[in-house]
């Protein structure tokens, strides 16, 4: 045990008792179970619901030594092994390496088409700052790819010479960064957090020769990483399995090419595609313009006009473009219905904004999940968010949309839950959708997350203790004249029946609060629901500290009492900070 001294009115010293981490009354009770080591064995499987792998696993990583060497010896072979001492039992508990809450590899089936999977989806990667005037750069790439994102944008545009290509967001005061920097860059750091495919998602403003270089930079710096599909249109996407380590490019294909084809088909004869070409090299090449994030009408173009000086319309130029495309993408015009009806025989991607999902979700809920068993729906903040903050992603996820597009560079609350999200399946990226998002009813039944739902499990945790801010923060850090009042917020982000939030008792003055409190959470729809644990220290006269966050999906959450990690507010994991929890599962 010791101590912390704190100065105040400049002259005098007030002394705190600092106490060690001490086993709390579950982790004593459940010490006197396992003082064999069929006992740990017992101990691993029934309380702690592991499944036989994993607690061999468990068993063998024991062997290895580290926070809980001690109590190895109850898995080894010697004739008569020792039992564990209560600190050897409470160090393996409270050890995250060794106790996690959550699974840290891939366990889920990554051989189904992309449309059955959520993918963490990053929006203008570039950008270093606000959506006006901040800088581009690869730097948000490289962390965004850091992180686990698995689709970053690029919105392309012409240099000020207008023999090279851009990347910055148009119609702003942004700074550019030039394409091919990032390229290199992604390529260099695409598969460093996870080796499942990643999407590169192009919003084009460029003329046809533009288009060309693009191609050229594409195949020539990704190589053999560059997936190139075999067949336009696709009937169903391919797997998350069958592409490990290859890079996919969406774009919506060039216009001037599908009049190409179409004209060659029915004028092949009359001679006509010359004059066809001339006509559209007179257009500007704004592919994915009408996907531009400031706009929410379904019928808005774009008012920028071509350039005078653009080439000519060339064939080869746009089929070297346009087969590089997996992901073929438009925005909706017209009536949305129509935007969303399911074309067997091929497979797209569909974007609308934050606004327009909140308009389609209201009317044409159904729609939307019929369209995402099979294609795939991108969601991106308004153009309103000038700060470059986010949208909830609930209302997007609970309707199937795949690609949640977030600014990645603003550490909100919304941005933290998305993380949390994709922490499940040992955060590949890739987090496999519920199967009621996936199927239909014999009556053409479709889910309704809107629907008054019985509640199908009851998720409970108690909350223990914490510890690690002494290690990790100066003894001022949080007050300046005495040790930290930490209590722990703790609660359900869900549909909204599900979502809540509740919080302990606030702890005075320790720097290892035991709050030792139990809540209960119904939940109806668990399969997307994540626990949000946010731990502040009070402060009487100002707003209270932030103390550490984590967000978990209530999905993966493993039964039995866990060491839980907290981050900082970017998501960035504490050395030393966790908290000591129990959850249960009791199913209606």
């Amino acid at each position: 045990m010791g101590s912390y001294a704190y100065k105040y009115c400049m002259c005098f010293t007030r002394k705190f008792r600092s106490p060690d981490a001490q086993p709390p009354p579950d982790v004593r009770a459940a010490h006197h179970s396992v003082s064999t080591a069929d006992g740990l064995r017992r101990f691993l499987s029934e309380v702690q619901a592991e499944s036989p792998a994993d607690v061999d696993r468990i068993l063998a990583m024991l062997t290895a030594g580290g926070p809980a060497a001690g109590i190895a010896r109850l898995v080894n072979r010697s004739p008569a092994p020792s039992p564990p001492s209560l600190d050897d039992f409470f160090g393996f508990l409270f050890s995250p390496e060794l106790n996690p809450p959550i699974a840290n590899q891939v366990h889920q089936d990554m051989s189904a088409p992309f449309s059955h999977y959520f993918i963490f989806t990053g929006h203008n990667s570039y950008l270093t700052g606000n959506q006006l005037n901040s800088d581009s750069s690869d730097v948000p790439i490289i962390k965004a790819l850091q992180k686990g994102v698995r689709v970053i944008e690029l919105d392309m545009w012409p240099n000020s010479a207008k023999n090279n290509v851009d990347i910055l967001h148009g119609g702003t005061l942004t700074a550019p960064v030039e394409m091919i920097q990032c390229l290199k860059s992604i390529k260099e750091y695409a598969f460093v957090a996870s080796t499942y495919p990643l999407v590169i998602t192009l919003e084009d403003h460029l003329t046809q020769d533009l288009q060309a270089k693009v191609a050229e930079m594409l195949t020539k710096t990704f190589g053999d990483l560059l997936f190139i599909p075999s067949s336009e249109p696709m009937k169903e996407f391919p797997s998350p399995e069958a592409l490990m380590k290859r890079i996919i490019i969406s774009t919506k294909p060039p216009q001037e090419h599908k009049e190409f084809l179409k004209a060659k088909d029915s004028q092949n004869a009359n001679g006509n595609i010359h004059s066809l070409a001339g006509e559209a090299s007179m257009r500007r090449m704004d592919s994915n313009v009408d996907e531009s994030d400031g706009k929410d009408e379904l019928d808005e173009q774009d008012d920028e006009d071509s350039e005078e000086d653009e080439p000519k319309f060339q064939q080869d130029t746009a089929c070297e473009y346009r087969k590089l495309i997996t992901i073929h993408a438009g925005k909706p015009k017209g009536h949305l219905r129509d935007a969303l009806k399911v074309d067997p025989d091929k497979v797209r991607r569909l974007s609308l904004s934050e606004t327009q999902l909140t308009k389609a979700t209201a009317s044409h809920g159904a729609d939307l999940i019929r369209f995402t068993q099979k294609n795939i729906l991108r969601v991106y903040p308004k153009g309103t968010r000038v700060n470059s903050s986010n949208y909830d992603p609930m209302n997007a996820w609970t309707h199937g949309a795949q690609m949640v597009a977030f600014n990645t560079q603003v550490h909100d609350k919304e941005l933290r839950i998305m993380q949390g999200f994709f922490r499940a399946n040992g955060g590949c990226g890739y987090v496999k959708k519920p199967d009621f998002l996936l199927t239909t009813g014999p009556n053409g039944e479709i889910f309704d997350p809107k629907a008054s739902l019985p509640v199908k499990k009851t998720l409970k945790v108690k909350v223990y203790m914490g510890d690690g801010w002494r290690m990790d923060f100066s003894k001022t850090h949080f007050d300046t004249f005495s040790p930290p009042d930490f209590y722990t917020r703790v609660g359900i982000v869900g549909v909204k029946a599900d979502s809540v939030m509740k919080k302990t008792k606030t702890i005075e003055d320790q720097w290892v609060p035991v709050w030792d409190e139990e809540f209960t959470f119904p939940l109806t729809v668990p399969e997307l629901a994540l626990l949000r644990i946010e731990v502040k220290e009070y402060d009487m006269s100002e707003k209270h500290d932030f103390g550490g966050q984590t967000c978990l999906p209530v999905w993966e959450l493993k039964q039995g009492i866990r060491a839980v990690p907290l981050h900082d507010r970017k998501g960035n994991k504490y050395k030393s900070v966790r908290l000591l929890m129990r959850f249960d599962f009791v199913c209606h």
